[in-house]
């Protein structure tokens, strides 16, 4: 027995990005979506790995490091300072707020 929570059909933007730094290569899909609060979900095309980015999220290196399994604080510094370039935080938190 289960309770369906909801069943939802939308039309989205995806954005693919990819970036090297000088020890690694990211490929990413991000989908925009009206969904999970405006939060894009943010999915490495390398290792499927995906969560969903607000700019709470950005600042928290060890979050970056955790989803994304990146070793080094260093990498997963320059993770978040790409995706905090690339994504238009400004315009999704505040119609949340």
């Amino acid at each position: 027995m289960f309770e369906k929570l909801y069943d939802e059909t939308e039309n989205v933007n995806v954005q693919f990005v990819g970036f090297t730094t000088e020890d690694v290569r990211y490929d990413f899909g991000i989908v925009f979506t009206n969904m999970f609060f405006g939060k894009p979900l943010v999915v490495c095309m390398q290792t499927g790995r995906s969560t969903l980015l607000g700019s709470e999220e950005l600042e928290d290196t060890d979050h970056l490091k955790s989803v994304f399994r990146i070793h080094s604080y260093e990498e997963a510094k320059e993770l978040a300072l790409f995706l905090k370039e690339t994504l238009p935080y400004a315009t999704l938190d505040a119609q949340y707020e």
